[in-house]
């Protein structure tokens, strides 16, 4: 098994995660002038289990991350709950 692949397609406005070729999950977000809002995460049954949606977190929170952005807005419950298992991606959260 090759590893897993994020990329952005902001023409979906999400993240998709790739694995041997196939698209294996992805994390829906919206934009805003100042903020990052992610919406929902899923994986797809055959790649359950594989490290898809960890993967698909870090590589979307990274590339938040070099883009200079440091407000994420975690809807979605899975990006809150990585990022909460996560110490080092917390500076990312919007700051109420």
């Amino acid at each position: 098994m090759s590893d897993v692949e994020v990329r952005d397609n902001p023409a979906e406005n999400r993240y998709e995660a790739w694995l041997d070729g196939e698209l294996a999950g992805i994390a829906v977000y919206g934009r805003s002038e100042h903020a990052i809002v992610f919406l929902h995460t899923e994986v797809d049954d055959k790649f359950e289990g594989k490290g898809v949606g960890s993967a698909l977190a870090r590589g979307a929170l990274d590339d938040v991350r070099a883009e200079g952005q440091r407000d994420v807005v975690p809807l979605c419950p899975f990006i809150k709950a990585w990022i909460d298992k996560h110490p080092d991606y917390q500076d990312l959260l919007h700051k109420r």
